[in-house]
């Protein structure tokens, strides 16, 4: 398959997910780039990135956990609490 730019720079429409959230990909969640720009350099990069970088979350999350936690709480811990 070759390259093609337009469609390797160019992420799919947006759908709302929220009033401050947005997907384009099937289970990626992004804050909506339009609240973080006074604040944030938005940085262009490849459809292929993003969903590479999705795919090793879960492993860098367990590095993080083996290297810098001592307990982990589940989110459902959490909420447990806070009822």
């Amino acid at each position: 398959m070759s390259y093609r730019y337009d469609r390797e720079m160019t992420p799919p429409p947006a759908e709302r997910a929220s009033p401050v959230a947005i997907t384009r990909f099937a289970h990626v969640f992004e804050v909506d780039p339009a609240l973080m720009t006074e604040h944030v350099l938005q940085q262009v990069f490849p459809n292929w990135d993003t969903l590479r970088l999705v795919r090793s979350r879960a492993d860098h999350l367990a590095w993080m956990h083996r290297h810098f936690a001592h307990t982990v709480i589940s989110g459902e811990e959490l909420l447990d609490d806070l009822d």
